[in-house]
C-alpha cells in the first residue's frame, strides 16, 4: 500500500489538472434529471411502445409460477393429463410472448439509446469548438479527448438498456410483492422482511463503490492525457533517448489504474454475495414457515413451489438493481466530467446584441489596451496603435514581449482586460465572432495540416472554392511546382499534421490557404521562421501579392521580412518601446538597432 501511495503521489504531481481533481459527491439526482433530458425528444416513441412491451413481458413472466402451482395442485395431484397438457401449453405460449416482447423492446431501446449518445457527443463536441483559448491553455488534449470518447461511451449501457431495465425490474418487484402478499400475506411478509436487512448492510458499501468508480474515471483521464502527450512528443522522446523513462512512468500510471480498477471491481462484486446470503435466508424462511403453513392447511404444495419460484424471480431484479446502481455510479462520474465541459462558459462570448461585421476596409485601432492572462500578470500595458487600411505593421521584440498577444486580441482569441480594439470603428466585442474571423486570415509558424488531400487542405481557407481557384492560389505562392511533383498531385493524401511534407512545403500550403480565404486583414506569425533561405526568396514575390491591398501584421525576426513594413513596433514586457519605419529606427539606434545588429553578427558567425 505504501508503494502504491508513493507512485500515486508522483503521478498526481505531474498529471493532476484542475478539471480532473477527484470528485467526492453523493448520488446526484440532479445529474440523473439532466441526463434524462436527452431522452425527452424520444419520449413519444419510448412511452407507448416500450412500456407496452415492458408490461406484456412482466405479466407473462409473473403468470408462469401460478400455472406451475395450478398444474401441481390440480393436474399432477389428480392425474389429469389433459389439464397438465393445457398448463404446459399455456406456459410455452407465455414464454413465446415474453421472448417476443423483450426482443422487440431491446431492439427499440438500443436504437433510441444510440441516438441519445449521438446527441450527447454532438453537444459536447460542438460546445468544445466554441470554447475560448483560455480553456485549452489549462487542459491537455488527452483530458479533453477522454470526455468525448470514453466518458460518453460509459453512458451507452445506461441509455440503451439501463433506464428501461430499471423500470422493468421495479414493475417486476412490485408485481411479485403483490402476488406473494395476495397468496399468503404471512409468508410474504416473512420473506420480504429480509430486504431491509440487505439494504442496511449494503448502504456503506454503496458509498465506497461510488468513490471507487470516481477514482477510476480520474485515473483513466490521466492515462489518456499522458498518452496524447507522449504521442505528440515522440520525436523529442527518441531524440533524447528517454524511452525507458517514459515506459517506466507509464507503467506507474498503468499499475495505478489497474489497482484502482481492481479495487472498484472487488467492491462492486461484493453486492452479489450479500444478495445471495439474503436470498438463502429467504429460502430458509420459506421452507421452514411454509412447511408449517402447509401443515396448518393455509397453503398447498403447489403454492409453496410457486413461492419458491417467485423468490428466485424476486432476487433476480434485486441483483440487477445492484448492478444498475454501479452502472449509475459510473454514469454519474462520467456525466459530472462531461457536464463540467458543457457548463464551461467561453471567456470570449458573443453579446446577445452582437451584429454581423460588414465588409471591412482594414482600419484598426488599439485604444489604451491592457491584457492579463492571469490576474496581476500583465501581458500588455496601455497599448495605443492606429493602423490605416492597407498598411503593413511589423511586431518585433524578445520572447514574451507581447507580440503574439496583440495578434490574439485582434483575432479575439482573448478579450482585452481594459481598453478596446476596433476595426473600421466597430468594437470587435460588439460583432459576431464568425463575421470577424472570416475577414482576418492568419498564417502561423507551426502550420497545421489536416489529414486528407493537398487540395482539401488548401480549400480549408474557403470551402466553396473551385479547383481552378485552388490551383491559382497555389501558383501565386509558388506551391504549385512541388505539388504537381507529388505522386498524385493535388490529390496526394497527407498524414496527420502533414508529416510527409517538409516544413517549408507545409508553410507554402498555409500561404495558399490564406490567399484563397482572401481576408481583409492578414497576420503572419513567424510564418517564414522555419523556411530555408532559398525557399524564402521564392515566396518573397508571393508575399507581395498576398499582402497587396490588405492590412497586415507581421511577427518576424528576419530583416528581409520586416524591413519593408510601413510601420514597425518594438515591444518589451508588454509595452511599445519604439515605433517607426526601418530607416528611422536604425537612425535612432535604440532597441531595434540592437536587434538588427545582433542578427547581422549571428549571420556572419554562422556563415
Amino acid at each position: 500500500m505504501s508503494v502504491q501511495s508513493a507512485s500515486d503521489k508522483e503521478i498526481q504531481k505531474r498529471f493532476v489538472y484542475q478539471d480532473d481533481e477527484e470528485l467526492d459527491k453523493g448520488f446526484d439526482w440532479a445529474q440523473v434529471k439532466r441526463l434524462s433530458t436527452y431522452m425527452k425528444p424520444y419520449a413519444r416513441q419510448i412511452i407507448p411502445i416500450v412500456l407496452i412491451m415492458m408490461v406484456v413481458g412482466a405479466i407473462t413472466k409473473l403468470l408462469n409460477p401460478l400455472l406451475i402451482a395450478y398444474a401441481i395442485d390440480h393436474a399432477l395431484k389428480t392425474g389429469d393429463s389433459k389439464t397438465l397438457f393445457l398448463c404446459v401449453g399455456g406456459m410455452l405460449c407465455l414464454y413465446a410472448i415474453q421472448w417476443g416482447a423483450n426482443n422487440f423492446r431491446v431492439r427499440f431501446t438500443n436504437m433510441i439509446g444510440q441516438q441519445v449518445i449521438y446527441d450527447l457527443r454532438h453537444d459536447l463536441f460542438s460546445h468544445i469548438q466554441r470554447l475560448s483559448f483560455k480553456f485549452f491553455d489549462k487542459r491537455p488534449a488527452g483530458s479533453i479527448l477522454v470526455r468525448i470518447t470514453n466518458y460518453v461511451n460509459s453512458l451507452q449501457d445506461l441509455f440503451t438498456n439501463g433506464a428501461v431495465n430499471l423500470m422493468i425490474d421495479c414493475v417486476q418487484l412490485c408485481g411479485i410483492i403483490f402476488i406473494l402478499l395476495f397468496i399468503n400475506w404471512k409468508l410474504g411478509l416473512a420473506i420480504i422482511v429480509t430486504v431491509p436487512i440487505m439494504f442496511m448492510i449494503s448502504t456503506k458499501l454503496r458509498v465506497k463503490i461510488r468513490r471507487a468508480w470516481q477514482v477510476v474515471q480520474t485515473r483513466q483521464s490521466r492515462i489518456n492525457a499522458h498518452l496524447n502527450e507522449c504521442i505528440q512528443g515522440i520525436k523529442v522522446t527518441q531524440a533524447y533517448t528517454q524511452e525507458k523513462e517514459n515506459i517506466a512512468f507509464f507503467e506507474q500510471m498503468n499499475q495505478d489504474n489497474h489497482y484502482h480498477w481492481n479495487r472498484a471491481s472487488i467492491l462492486n462484486q461484493s453486492f452479489g454475495p450479500i444478495i445471495e446470503c439474503t436470498g438463502a435466508i429467504g429460502y430458509c424462511i420459506l421452507f421452514w414457515f411454509g412447511a408449517h403453513l402447509i401443515q396448518e392447511g393455509e397453503i398447498s404444495i403447489g403454492l409453496l413451489v410457486a413461492f419458491g419460484t417467485y423468490i428466485g424471480l424476486f432476487w433476480e431484479p434485486i441483483n440487477r438493481l445492484g448492478q444498475m446502481y454501479t452502472q449509475m455510479l459510473i454514469a454519474m462520474a462520467s456525466s459530472e466530467r462531461i457536464f463540467e465541459f458543457i457548463d464551461e462558459v467561453p471567456n470570449v462570448a458573443e453579446k446577445t446584441s452582437a451584429q454581423e461585421l460588414p465588409k471591412i476596409q482594414g482600419n484598426i485601432e488599439f485604444k489604451q489596451v491592457e491584457f492579463e492572462y492571469e490576474p496581476g500578470r500583465h501581458a500588455l500595458k496601455r497599448i495605443d496603435l492606429s493602423v490605416k487600411a492597407g498598411q503593413s505593421i511589423a511586431l518585433v521584440g524578445h520572447t514574451g514581449s507581447g507580440k503574439s498577444t496583440i495578434i490574439n486580441l485582434l483575432c479575439r482569441f482573448y478579450d482585452v482586460t481594459n481598453g478596446s480594439v476596433t476595426i473600421d470603428g466597430h468594437d470587435i466585442r460588439d460583432v459576431t465572432i464568425s463575421s470577424l474571423r472570416s475577414q482576418v486570415g492568419i498564417v502561423l509558424q507551426d502550420t497545421f495540416i489536416f489529414s486528407g488531400t493537398i487540395r482539401d487542405n488548401i480549400r480549408f481557407g474557403r470551402l466553396n472554392a473551385t479547383d481552378e481557384e485552388i490551383v491559382a492560389a497555389a501558383k501565386a505562392v509558388r506551391a504549385h511546382d512541388f505539388i504537381v511533383n507529388l505522386p498524385h498531385g493535388y490529390d496526394t493524401e497527407v498524414q496527420e499534421r502533414g508529416n510527409v511534407l517538409s516544413m517549408g512545403q507545409r508553410q507554402l500550403l498555409s500561404f495558399a490557404r490564406a490567399l484563397l480565404a482572401d481576408p481583409r486583414v492578414l497576420i503572419l506569425d513567424e510564418a517564414t521562421a522555419s523556411i530555408d533561405t532559398e525557399t524564402e526568396l521564392k515566396i518573397q514575390e508571393a508575399l507581395k501579392t498576398l499582402l497587396h491591398g490588405r492590412t497586415s501584421f507581421i511577427i518576424a525576426h528576419r530583416l528581409s521580412t520586416i524591413r519593408h513594413a510601413d510601420h514597425i513596433l518594438v515591444l518589451d514586457h508588454g509595452q511599445i518601446m519604439e515605433q517607426g519605419n526601418h530607416d528611422a529606427l536604425m537612425q535612432h539606434k535604440g532597441i531595434y538597432h540592437g536587434l538588427i545588429q545582433a542578427q547581422y553578427r549571428f549571420l556572419q558567425e554562422t556563415g
